[in-house]
């Protein structure tokens, strides 16, 4: 099976062929770049099917990140993968960045520290979080928690996998003091995670928290009647 992965959920914007049949990633191409995902992605697309020596019609499946994230990388992500299953008739999948992290951990750490909890700092003293068994599968459903909670959800795990670490105490085993607190979602991880996650129809964002946008009604104008 050839996947293309799409990532927009971070600071990234972030693309890759992948060969399950050989497991092995024939092409990427990566660029965190903060905002624009929208203005690079479809080049990114473009540009990593060329590397790949690949077409549009080579593809069999597209797995695209759904977050949690950046509300408008989300979007542009799911769109463009959405958009591009359509007109290929092949199916689409979400990958939650949240799952990303934990098979990234659990690589780096060669498995032993069994159970994994995915924590991405969610700032206002909140957590997104989910654990993941010893052999990846989900323990529960993602969540945003307190940081107090999350503490006490980590003193029970084997391990603690994004940035949700540097909210550990100082001097916790788990804590790599060379890591970024940014959370980064490797691309070939994603395209790995697609090519065996189940097909559920089309993916949707996930969002834990509400939109930091609200509508200002307070301030709306009033209307007025073209016949008064």
């Amino acid at each position: 099976m050839i996947v293309l992965a799409i990532d927009t959920a971070g600071a990234a914007c972030a693309t890759a062929v992948y060969d399950s049949d050989q497991d092995r990633i024939l092409s990427e191409v990566s660029e965190v770049i903060g905002k624009g995902h929208a203005e690079k992605l479809m080049a990114m697309v473009d540009e990593v099917l060329a590397k790949a020596d690949k077409a549009l019609p080579d593809l069999h499946r597209i797995a695209v990140t759904i977050g949690p994230g950046s509300f408008t990388g989300i979007r542009v992500g799911l769109a463009a993968a959405r958009g591009l299953a359509l007109a290929l008739g092949i199916d689409v999948v979400g990958i939650s960045t949240l799952s990303v992290l934990a098979l990234a951990y659990r690589e780096e750490t060669e498995g032993r520290n069994g159970e994994v909890l995915a924590a991405m700092d969610a700032k206002r003293d909140e957590v997104y979080t989910q654990r993941f068994g010893a052999g990846g599968e989900t323990v529960d459903a993602p969540a945003l928690v307190s940081v107090s909670d999350f503490l006490q959800m980590a003193a029970g795990v084997g391990g603690v996998a994004g940035s949700g670490r540097h909210l550990l105490p100082q001097g916790h085993k788990d804590l790599l003091p060379e890591e970024s607190a940014m959370d980064r979602f490797p691309i070939e991880h994603v395209a790995r995670l697609g090519a065996v996650a189940e097909v559920l129809g089309k993916p949707k964002p996930l969002y834990l928290r509400g939109p930091d946008a609200k509508p200002q009604t307070g301030f709306a104008v009033a209307r007025v009647d073209a016949h008064a």
